[in-house]
């Protein structure tokens, strides 16, 4: 759907999943018209969590609680705090990695970027440090829990079955944040919930829905990046100019698009490049296919003004964990490079009937 969308410009009805539009101009103003499209009625995110999680993540996700929310935890996901987190989370088991690689030992970057996401959500949940086996358990569970939305394109109504058992994943994933909601230090994501005045229910929501969209995708595009560096060539350009980090961070995100479709539900009548979408309609942005539209990995794209971040969104939607993502992607080329010495891919598997485009394998060596 993604390739064959580069026909869906600027926009067209697919029968079965509605509006399709594959310009990121378009999805721009569908992503930041609040009042002609909503996330929580069916074909929008909130509309398929909210099923999951109860009635109260529509408020959350769109109503009056989202501003409060958002205003409120502002300061949650700065690039400061991101920066802080990652280093929190991920410095012994990355400096492990970088002994690793710096001995010549082969280092599989895509089971590396689930054990680093696995800790992450560790640290996230009040879970404490957990070693690599078990931050590869806690992935999976977060995995599990994302993969409710796969099938969702045409209908986010899922079956009780589905929610049933999206349900006791939450559950069983969250089980530690009340304790740590009431004990952890301000400094700790979930103690600073506490000290900005998000109750437990709040937390709880938030951190289950960081759950949903900081697993796969983070991990997805960790070990992309380093794929594409090493196909591109680009790499060397990256070892030659350290400095390029934030441009492979950027292009990284942009050719992979962690949120490589966003649904909408129409609220009211509107007309979108002379199109005119029904109140009660769907429309599906198809992000990812926007955004490679103009090339692939190039350090010297130059700026794309319609794309701009659109790899997180856009709007008061855009996504809340912008920074984490890119702080965590910057971490693991830090780690790629530390050592001044390029790479090669030994071997690589993709991952099967994943949300996300991923790898199972990516086994690097330096050369």
């Amino acid at each position: 759907m993604l390739l064959g969308g580069r026909l869906a410009v600027p926009i067209r009805r697919v029968p079965r999943l509605g509006w399709v539009s594959a310009d990121p101009r378009i999805a721009r103003e569908v992503l930041t018209d609040h009042r002609s499209f909503t996330l929580v009625a069916e074909g929008g995110v909130g509309h398929l969590w909210a099923q999951v999680l109860g009635e109260w993540v529509l408020d959350l996700f769109d109503g009056p609680g989202h501003l409060d929310l958002r205003t409120r935890a502002r300061d949650l996901f700065t690039e400061a705090t991101a920066a802080r987190l990652v280093s929190g989370a991920w410095a012994r088991r990355l400096a492990a990695a970088r002994t690793d690689l710096a001995s010549g030992a082969p280092v599989d970057a895509a089971d590396l970027g689930r054990v680093l996401v696995g800790r992450m959500l560790a640290s996230l949940l009040g879970l404490g440090d957990l070693d690599d086996r078990r931050a590869r358990t806690l992935f999976a569970t977060g995995e599990r829990l994302a993969a409710t939305a796969l099938g969702s394109a045409a209908d986010t109504t899922l079956t009780p079955a589905a929610v049933a058992g999206a349900k006791a994943i939450v559950d069983d994933l969250t089980r530690g944040v009340p304790d740590a909601w009431r004990d952890a230090p301000p400094e700790t994501l979930l103690g600073r919930c506490r000290e900005l005045g998000l109750g437990l229910r709040e937390t709880t929501g938030l951190a289950a829905l960081l759950m949903v969209a900081g697993t796969e995708t983070a991990a997805s595009a960790m070990a992309r990046t380093v794929a594409l560096l090493h196909d591109t060539g680009e790499q060397h350009r990256l070892l030659a100019e350290p400095a390029r980090l934030p441009d492979a961070v950027r292009e990284g995100l942009r050719v992979t698009t962690p949120a490589p479709v966003i649904g909408r539900s129409v609220r009211r009548d509107v007309t979108v490049a002379g199109r005119r979408l029904r109140a009660g309609e769907r429309i599906l942005l198809l992000t990812w296919t926007a955004n490679t539209a103009p090339g692939g990995f190039d350090l010297d794209r130059p700026y794309l003004p319609d794309n701009r971040r659109l790899w997180f969104g856009a709007g008061r939607h855009l996504c809340l964990g912008a920074a984490l993502a890119q702080a965590e992607v910057g971490a693991m080329l830090e780690t790629m490079t530390a050592a001044g010495r390029p790479w090669t891919v030994q071997h690589r598997r993709p991952a099967r009937r994943a949300l996300i485009p991923t790898y199972r394998e990516l086994s690097v060596r330096l050369t």
